[in-house]
Formats: C-alpha cells, sequence, structure tokens
C-alpha cells in the first residue's frame, strides 16, 4: 500500500465540470474513494436585461481591463451578445483589453491569476487601475467587496451578470452528503466556494447541528481558499486551506492532512493502522463496512479496554439494536482475518487483544 490517501473517503461538492474531475482524478490518484454530492448548479439569468445593459456600457466606454473569473461566463456573455448581433463588436473591445482570469481556459493576453477573488484584486492594483474601467464577469453572485475595492483604487467599475447558481436538479447527492459526514462516514469534504458550503448547511436543515459537530472533530474541511472558508469559520470549524487558492493545491492539503489521522495499534503480533473507511492489517488493506468500522474505531480509541455492548452500539448508526452490535463484531473478526483479536470478555462486552 503506497497511496497516501488509500482507505480514506472524501466529498467534493463543487458543480459538474473540469474542476471538479480534476479535483477528484487528483485524489483518487493517490487512492482515496471520491464521493460526489455537487451542491451547486450554475444556470443562465432569466432576465438578460442587466447583462445587456452592461454590454451596451461596455462597448460604450471599452474597458480598460476585463476580470474574466469563469470560462462557462465568458463564454455565456459571448453568446449572448451574439444574439443580439453584439458578438463581434464585443470581441473587438475585449480583444484591446488586458485580461486577467482564475479560470486556465480563458485564452487571451493577460495572465493566469489561479488565485482567489483577493489576489486577483491585490494584482489589479499593485498593476494600477486608476482612471480605469474595469468589466468584472460575476461568478454566479455580485462581489460587493471587491467592487468597492477596486472603485477605492479608483476605477471604474461594470458588473458584468452572466448566470447564477441554483440547487442541483438532483438533490439526493447532497443530502447523503449530510448523512455520510453526520455520521462520520467521510473523512473529509473539499469546498471550492462559499456558496456550495451554504447550500451544504442548508441541505442538512434539523441535522445542521449534527453536521457541524462531525465538521468541528472527525470531518476535516478542506475549502480552497479564505473566502469559501468564511462560513464554516463562522459556524466554529476549523479549516484547512492552501496557502495559494488552486485545486492541485487544494489536494495536496487533503493528501497531507488525512494520512496524520490515521491510528496505529499493535494486536496479537500484527501492526493494525485504521486509515478512514479501511483497516491495514501488515500492510495489506482491509475494507470494511461502516458498522464494523464504527466498531472498530470506538475499540482503538482506548486499547484494551473493555466496552460493553450498550457502549458500542452508540458508536453504530442510529436505529441498530445489541443484536447489531453482536453482528458488526462477527463482521470485523471475518474482515479483520486475525483469530481472536477482538476478544469476548464474558458479561463485560468486547476489547482489543493489545499487545
Amino acid at each position: 500500500m503506497s497511496a497516501e490517501l488509500t482507505g480514506f473517503t472524501v466529498g467534493v461538492t463543487p458543480s459538474e465540470g473540469r474542476g471538479r474531475d480534476a479535483l477528484s482524478t487528483l485524489l483518487e490518484r493517490r487512492g482515496a474513494r471520491v464521493v460526489l454530492a455537487p451542491a451547486l448548479r450554475i444556470v443562465p439569468l432569466a432576465d438578460d436585461t442587466a447583462l445587456r445593459a452592461a454590454t451596451r456600457a461596455c462597448l460604450d466606454r471599452p474597458p480598460d481591463v476585463v476580470v474574466a473569473n469563469t470560462s462557462i461566463g465568458t463564454r455565456g456573455w459571448l453568446e449572448a451578445a451574439d444574439a443580439w448581433g453584439l458578438a463581434e463588436p464585443l470581441r473587438g473591445v475585449l480583444a484591446q483589453a488586458y485580461l486577467v482570469t482564475r479560470d486556465p481556459r480563458v485564452r487571451g493576453g493577460g495572465p493566469l491569476v489561479e488565485e482567489s477573488y483577493a489576489e486577483v484584486i491585490d494584482h489589479l492594483r499593485e498593476r494600477g487601475v486608476r482612471g480605469q474601467v474595469v468589466a468584472m464577469q460575476l461568478p454566479g453572485e455580485r462581489q460587493p467587496e471587491w467592487t468597492a475595492a477596486l472603485e477605492e483604487a479608483g476605477a471604474t467599475v461594470i458588473e458584468i451578470p452572466v448566470y447564477r447558481w441554483a440547487p442541483p436538479l438532483d438533490s439526493a447527492p447532497l443530502h447523503r452528503m449530510v448523512d455520510l459526514v453526520a455520521g462520520r462516514l467521510v473523512d473529509a469534504v473539499a469546498f471550492t466556494s462559499a456558496p456550495a458550503v451554504n447550500a451544504l448547511l442548508r441541505a442538512a436543515g434539523p441535522r445542521t447541528d449534527d453536521l457541524l459537530a462531525a465538521l468541528r472533530t472527525d470531518v476535516l474541511a478542506a475549502c480552497v481558499g479564505p473566502v469559501t472558508a468564511a462560513p464554516l469559520r463562522r459556524h466554529g470549524v476549523p479549516v484547512v486551506a492552501p496557502r495559494r487558492a488552486r485545486l492541485g493545491a487544494l489536494a495536496q492539503t487533503i493528501i497531507k492532512e488525512l494520512p496524520p489521522r490515521a491510528v496505529d495499534v499493535r494486536i496479537k503480533g500484527h501492526d493494525l493502522t485504521l486509515r478512514g473507511h479501511a483497516a491495514v492489517v501488515d500492510g495489506a488493506l482491509r475494507p470494511l463496512a461502516p458498522g464494523p468500522m464504527a466498531v472498530l474505531r470506538a475499540l482503538a480509541a482506548e486499547p484494551g479496554r473493555v466496552f460493553s455492548r450498550t457502549a458500542l452500539l452508540r458508536a453504530l448508526p442510529r436505529g441498530a439494536d445489541e443484536h447489531a452490535v453482536e453482528m458488526a463484531v462477527a463482521r470485523l473478526r471475518a474482515g479483520l482475518g486475525i483469530p481472536r483479536v477482538v476478544q469476548t470478555v464474558v458479561k463485560r462486552g468486547y476489547r482489543l487483544a493489545v499487545d
């Protein structure tokens, strides 16, 4: 077993697209099991009045700088302009502007600043925007703090609203993610936008407290940057984030943070490591179902201590009974493949036979 994330399960919340696929691939290549739960989807604006007015403003006073936050937004803007017969004039205006983008799929003459919004604004302020017109393609919602920052630096800002965030057409994966997090059945959740964080919290509904309790303790919350992390931090959730707000850096942060959470125990002359949803026995990966894994985690938390059936029942998913504990122990013994490692202590419960 060589992959750093072997045995760990990571929830991925971005909407469908190359970014989500790239993040999932990076994690899977390192051995993680990825659970996809798109928190949002992108939909065109039903009323294009504001977009048409912003386009006219750009044609009347060509921008010196264009901030193209997303390729889908830039493409949608040009498609809308084409429907109005304004595509060619708009392309001419954009070709003359200094283009800054956060999406490598946007092509132009300016730099790729694949960072947080704050770093894009810092880049422009350092370059100097006083007296200039900045057209900012909005990434699904207004960014009033960044507009204000550019205006304070002396720029005139034209906001370009192309699309909005909406709930996913199928909300089942998102609600399943709530259950997995609350049940500690994922080891980490990756977030790439603050709206996605808020969507997960809304989906939790009456289980919000359970969700937040898991994120504060057992489930790692990994965010691409400080703006994304802000809603979780307001709820007291500890968050890890890369220094540079990139998907590759986010994946590397998860790869760095999860392995130290593994639990090592020496039992009956064997090395046992608990890694997320699996046990590793003498270097061999042994995936376990949630019930047996929950029992093993409880026993390994205090190796050698006797746990009553009632105590282990609390570790199992809701609705289980003492018979479920016995079944989970039996499946655990079979799954580990080591005889007599989970010992029965008559009339008291179970314990790990530690060295």
